[in-house]
């Protein structure tokens, strides 16, 4: 039996992506910053919002790029492809670094399917995102091809290795010359490090990284119907705080693996485990009554000691409408439960990572950007109580996060 050459370079290209992810060099851990007294909240009072220590949202911010344009003239032949894996919080940041690229070459962009992590797990973009915003959004910036053309095939297509935060000297040396020469590339980003601080000089390049980060990805109208009912029934069960609810990044696989149950004796820690965030919460000022929601599928027994202290506590089975849990949350597929967890963490009131990394620091971008800057960094806490404020996330107390290199 014959075998398509493209089913071979993307298996290649995706066991690739998994190893490269699985070898990050640096590991992020939480920050532990003290508030400046002269570095305010985007949002500086403090009112009656409900029981406990609710903090009013500031307003969106604005965009303070302007959104490059490149004559038609300008454009080659060849083609830019990829995929988007292991993640939306991987999605913003391989769509910014392909679309820099293909800018940079002149070339099309062709856009990506959407591939898990398991083999033969694989989407179309508009499974999950809008693609008319995708290609509406990136209109006069780069040429967007909806499908890769046939006659792409692999003997013509030259994978590609890309760093994330891609640099125009890292293209010039290490990707225009295998485009030059075979006229069709596809991208493998990788992430030698979970960096999405803002730089301290911009370049020529942030107006094209800001467009592609914040302005490419909406989800389309079935996923986002889901996301709009979860929230509302949140609301509806948070009628004690206002309809305001806490959502939390607390995934028990992603614990296990990281060693971080019961690891609170460690000083510098990049996740903390469900009785500790628990205790964490208490500890700020939210009460018994709070609603919380999970980012993990479905209860599992180690959640036990955290719903005792806030009985209110919720995942996505608790909560998605019954019609959706065979698509969105039984099939064998998880891409679609990442996506419903990321925009739920930006939609939420208050949002809590216990887990350090790229979905914190996306997260923390789409919710700064939105005005949504209540994020609040678990600590152990000495003693019983503790100021809210001394547990805002750096990235907003320090403005250090890209997202601030885009809005005003």
């Amino acid at each position: 039996m014959a075998v398509d050459p493209r089913q071979i370079v993307a298996g290649v290209l995706t066991v690739t992506m998994f190893v490269m992810l699985g070898n990050m060099i640096t590991r992020d851990h939480f920050a532990s910053l003290p508030v400046d007294s002269d570095i305010s909240i985007h949002s500086t009072s403090k009112q009656s919002l409900g029981n406990g220590p609710w903090i009013q949202n500031g307003k969106s911010l604005k965009p303070c790029w302007t959104k490059p344009v490149l004559q038609e003239a300008d454009q080659s032949q060849g083609f830019v492809t990829f995929s988007l894996t292991n993640g939306p919080e991987y999605h913003v940041s391989q769509i910014s670094d392909a679309v820099i690229v293909a800018r940079y070459l002149r070339a099309t962009l062709v856009i990506p399917d959407v591939r898990g992590s398991k083999p033969g797990d694989k989407r179309n973009f508009e499974d999950i995102y809008d693609v008319d915003n995708f290609m509406r959004s990136l209109d006069g910036v780069v040429k967007v091809a909806k499908t890769q053309p046939a006659e792409v095939s692999a003997r013509n297509l030259a994978v590609v290795k890309v760093p994330n935060r891609v640099s125009e000297d890292y293209i010039a040396e290490n990707i225009e010359p295998v485009f030059t020469s075979k006229g069709n590339i596809r991208l493998a980003t990788y992430f030698p490090s979970v960096n999405m601080k803002k730089m301290k000089e911009k370049s020529n390049i942030d107006s094209i990284a800001c467009t592609a980060m914040f302005g490419t990805l909406e989800l389309q109208s079935e996923v986002n119907e889901v996301v709009e009912s979860m929230v509302e029934r949140l609301r509806t069960l948070s009628a004690k705080s206002n309809g305001q609810f806490i959502a939390v990044d607390l995934r028990i696989d992603i614990l296990e693996r990281k060693s971080c149950q019961g690891d609170s004796a460690l000083k510098s820690k990049s996740c903390y485990g469900p009785e500790e965030i628990g205790m964490f919460l208490r500890k700020v000022g939210f009460n018994k009554d709070t609603t919380l929601y999970l980012t993990q599928s479905r209860w599992d027994s180690s959640l036990d000691a955290l719903k005792d202290l806030f009985p209110k506590t919720y995942t996505k089975e608790s909560i998605m409408p019954m019609d959706k849990k065979a698509k969105f949350l039984y099939s064998e597929s998880s891409e679609l439960e990442k996506v419903i967890d990321f925009y739920m963490c930006s939609e939420s009131d208050v949002f809590v990572p216990a887990i350090s990394g790229l979905f914190y620091a996306n997260v923390a971008g789409k919710r700064i950007a939105s005005g949504k800057t209540q994020i609040l960094v678990p600590a152990d806490i000495p003693g019983s109580s503790a100021a809210l404020t001394d547990h805002i996330s750096h990235y907003v107390l320090k403005k250090n996060h890209f997202v601030y290199s885009c809005f005003c």
